[in-house]
């Protein structure tokens, strides 16, 4: 085999091989032979099957395969002989006229890591939100607690905003029914947005039993493309009404929460708000490090490890939006949308990587245990958690890089100026409501 580095773009690197013709098939004639072996043919007994047929059955698959093993073993063997980082995955391509009657011609088409230079962050200034806790964030808490288990009760009246209401319609777009227009006891609580406010309008006011036409426009932005800027006829049909009743602040209230006795509810809903509080904080000072980070480093970065990231990141979110129930499995959203989020993650992961490296702040093991400890201690069995995390190479993974990012955000804010400022609770919590 020989192989020749030549330099592409920045990062890019192409590499090419040449393979004897003649090693490649004694590879293939000798996996052939081994596959024979035990080879099941109708007609023939295992073992008896002649070459010509194995060859004919196997043939391409094995040889595939020997020349996916031979670019694989010599790539990797040149790589680690020159010490170089290789960024995501090798592309391997055929030289153009490569098939000659002596040799096979390949080309490895790859991206090494770049050089990260890291600039001062002396002359940034960190701002770090400070708020605390009092009396009425507390009842807030526990008012959005009750509001999580509401439940309804029928009543004879006229449906009227937060009812819940059982109504039956169908919809007819140019004369005809369309997909999604149809339902039968449908539940929907006025006021919260499942429907349009247009049609929601229309339900308010009525009674039992009562029956409505009515037309609705839908604006022409409107995410389903076959009623987006046309008018529908509706039918209607109200078949209940439930007005809300939450549940009262006792004991059953608390123990549906995991607490165990009333008088203990408060200070454990400050205990979580502290902890959730502090939290938010750290994360807006991390990211205000990252961008500090981002703004005063130069690197390229490799379009293979963006291409990585995108990926992972597309699949995050298809798993969450099926788990939903708002997407099928054979869809899938355009890989385009990830790749900004996917390039500063990529270029992050490159620059911490450096940060770590030249300020030798790696990890240690009492650092891992403290972050799950803190994290278990939400759960009813903490100990029990903690045991988990460490029976979850995944998960201890995402722990270290955790910890890796804090040991980075506390080395920035050592370089860094720093100014705290008072914020209100709800700006820091990102509460609108």
């Amino acid at each position: 085999m020989q192989a020749e580095v030549q330099q592409q773009r920045p990062l890019e690197r192409k590499l090419d091989f040449s393979f004897p013709t003649a090693q490649i098939e004694a590879q293939v004639d000798t996996k052939l032979k081994q596959i024979a072996r035990t080879a099941k043919v109708h007609g023939f007994r295992p073992g008896k099957v002649p070459m010509k047929i194995v060859a004919q059955q196997y043939g391409t698959q094995v040889r595939q395969e020997v020349m996916s093993d031979s670019l694989q073993r010599s790539f990797s063997e040149k790589i680690k002989e020159q010490d170089i980082r290789i960024a995501g995955y090798p592309r391997f391509e055929p030289k153009e006229d490569g098939l000659t009657e002596d040799n096979f011609e390949f080309t490895a088409v790859y991206e090494i890591y770049p050089e990260v230079a890291l600039g001062t962050l002396t002359d940034k200034t960190i701002k770090r939100p400070i708020a605390t806790i009092d009396d009425a964030q507390v009842d807030k808490t526990i008012e959005v607690l009750r509001k999580q288990r509401v439940h309804y009760h029928e009543v004879a009246r006229a449906a009227q905003p937060g009812d819940q209401c059982d109504l039956d319609y169908d919809g007819v777009l140019e004369g005809a029914p369309f997909e999604g227009g149809h339902a039968k006891g449908a539940l929907v609580v006025l006021g919260e947005g499942r429907l349009m406010a247009d049609f929601e309008a229309n339900i308010v006011g009525l009674q039992v039993g009562d029956r409505k036409n009515f037309e609705i426009a839908f604006p022409a932005d409107y995410h389903g493309k076959q009623v987006a800027g046309k008018t529908v006829t509706f039918s209607i049909k109200l078949n209940k009404v439930s007005e809300p009743h939450l549940p009262e602040v006792d004991e059953d209230f608390a123990k549906a929460l995991g607490i165990k006795k009333l008088e203990d509810l408060r200070a454990d809903v400050k205990l979580n708000l502290d902890r959730e509080l502090k939290r938010r904080m750290q994360g807006k000072v991390k990211d205000a490090v990252m961008q500090a980070l981002l703004d005063s480093a130069k690197l390229e970065v490799p379009h293979s490890l963006i291409d990585i990231e995108a990926q992972r990141l597309q699949q995050n979110a298809m798993r969450d939006f099926q788990s939903r129930g708002m997407m099928t499995k054979g869809t899938a959203l355009p890989l385009e949308l990830f790749k900004d989020a996917a390039t500063r993650r990529a270029t992050l992961g490159l620059i911490i990587a450096e940060v770590v490296k030249q300020n030798k702040l790696e990890s240690k093991p009492e650092q891992i245990r403290a972050v799950i400890q803190e994290h278990s201690k939400s759960y009813e069995q903490p100990d029990a958690m903690v045991d988990w995390y460490y029976q979850q190479p995944e998960m201890m993974q995402e722990v270290q890089a955790v910890v890796l990012e804090d040991n980075v955000v506390a080395w920035a804010l050592s370089q860094v100026k720093t100014e705290d400022v008072a914020t209100p609770f709800d700006e820091i919590m990102e509460n609108t409501k």
